[in-house]
């Protein structure tokens, strides 16, 4: 098995138990060189220029588009629109997308797929989980029947529990009632393959952070007749075909959803992750996320007065748990003393936590480069956490 961590310049100056890849990933080496490159050589605004240097700038964008929509086997490049992440992205079809006044979501959506419909008031429908925290297609199919022609708008795998939704299966049903369908795959895009012809989602959102890229970039997928029939989201240049002081005319999608200058060695960066991804065996990755996971959960379960709170079989990336009577942050603050970083608290998911009766969690997230011994340190770190806070009770 690859030694990921070869690639990841953190870990040539770190020892640090990285357990927090759901918050944000760590960058490959080529990523950072990528952005500087483009900094030292390349350097200048794009879509606007006729000179060589704006028209090479341009050229890499929009390569960049092409490989963001290979990434997630898009249509074509013009059904990508940059955003800075998945919470503008939401927030960008929230505001532009007309028709749609209820909205259908889940028990555990992050924040940024819930207040975006609130400052719009817009009327939110709540689909029940059962006890493994999965969807309960029963609640949700009587949602859409009692409100058909919304907008069904959910994570593909839960920020705070790893529960990986059917995606195929929620559009499938959202489609016979008429409901168009936005999928949230912030925690997808860095550990299953996503394919959004094959899903048939009308929207799909991604944070380019969180899968070994930038921060401050992400996109949002749309079916093309669809960002066609959707208003701006924000006026500026780079986005019209005409102005005067009475009206004004925008170019097609994708332009015309991304007025001013966008953040172009971001976009490079997230092209270089791309390629990065693409020379690995994503299979075998996949395999090796899943290993372990299933390590983690394993070793976790060992330990006395540990909760977890799903059995699923469907679970990938992100693992939450609490230990009895013992205070999250408590845990996370010692860990952290002994060079394990993991996150605790509600994950921007307040509505679950206070569904299970809770303040918050500590949570396990993984990327490529974790391993084993990754594992057995943070364990090790927790058995002394526990051991410290149990003694001083």
């Amino acid at each position: 098995m690859k030694n990921f961590k070869d690639d990841f310049d953190f870990f040539k100056h770190s020892d640090n138990v990285y357990l927090d890849s759901a918050a944000t990933s760590q960058k490959p080496h080529s990523v950072i060189e990528a952005q500087s490159d483009f900094y030292k050589i390349h350097c200048a605004n794009i879509h606007r220029g006729l000179h060589t240097l704006s028209n090479k700038a341009t050229q890499m964008y929009e390569d960049a588009r092409t490989l963001c929509a290979e990434f997630i086997n898009a249509e074509s490049s013009r059904n990508i629109v940059f955003t800075k992440g998945v919470t503008e992205g939401i927030n960008l079809l929230a505001h532009s997308l007309s028709g749609y006044e209820t909205v259908i979501i889940s028990s555990l959506e992050h924040h940024s797929n819930i207040v975006p419909w609130q400052l719009l008031s817009k009327n939110i429908k709540v689909i029940d989980v059962d006890k493994q925290l999965n969807i309960n297609y029963d609640s949700y199919e009587k949602l859409l029947i009692e409100n058909p022609n919304s907008l069904v708008s959910i994570t593909h795998i839960s920020n705070v529990f790893g529960n990986e939704n059917n995606v195929k299966k929620l559009t499938s049903l959202a489609h016979k009632y008429g409901c168009l369908v936005h999928i949230d795959g912030a925690q997808a895009g860095a550990h299953i393959k996503i394919d959004v012809q094959e899903l048939d989602v009308d929207f799909y959102t991604l944070s380019a952070h969180k899968i070994y890229a930038p921060t401050g970039v992400g996109l949002l997928y749309g079916k093309f007749e669809l960002l066609e029939q959707m208003r701006p989201y924000q006026g500026g240049g780079a986005m019209i075909k005409d102005v005067s002081f009475k009206a004004s005319t925008y170019l097609d999608p994708p332009l015309k959803f991304e007025a001013g200058t966008q953040n172009i060695s971001g976009v490079i960066g997230w092209a270089e992750a791309i390629r990065y991804l693409n020379s690995l065996d994503f299979g075998e990755v996949i395999e090796h996320e899943e290993k372990i996971y299933s390590y983690s959960l394993e070793s976790l379960k060992k330990l006395d007065d540990i909760v977890v709170y799903t059995d699923a079989k469907n679970l990938k990336s992100a693992l939450s748990f609490n230990i009895n009577n013992l205070h999250h942050e408590d845990i996370g603050t010692l860990l952290d003393k002994q060079g394990v970083s993991v996150r605790t608290g509600h994950h921007c998911a307040l509505p679950a936590m206070k569904m299970l009766g809770l303040d918050g969690t500590i949570r396990v997230s993984f990327g490529i480069y974790n391993d084993e011994e990754d594992i057995s340190r943070f364990i090790r770190a927790l058995k002394k956490s526990i051991d410290i806070l149990r003694r001083h009770k």
